[in-house]
């Protein structure tokens, strides 16, 4: 499912991943590297199922981690008002 910043929300790439603003709330989220491609894999219009495949093909974990962490990456975003 595609993933969308909400109106609040700036971004910013960084050597180390990306820097998250909620304009909203004044707090900064910090996503690493490996956020960092679930993210624009999402935004881009890809599945979790491609970010899960992009994800163990870039670094070293296996597929259930990496659907793992995926959920709980897109679930975060959500709950937390980031993303819709």
């Amino acid at each position: 499912m595609a993933l969308r910043f909400g109106a609040n929300v700036s971004a910013a790439e960084t050597d180390y991943g990306t820097v998250l603003l909620d304009e909203r709330a004044g707090e900064y989220w910090e996503l690493n590297p490996t956020a960092t491609l679930v993210v624009k894999m999402l935004m881009a219009g890809r599945d979790e199922a491609d970010a899960v495949t992009a994800v163990t093909n870039e670094f070293d974990i296996d597929l259930a981690q990496a659907r793992q962490d995926v959920d709980a990456l897109v679930r975060q975003l959500r709950t937390s008002g980031l993303a819709t």
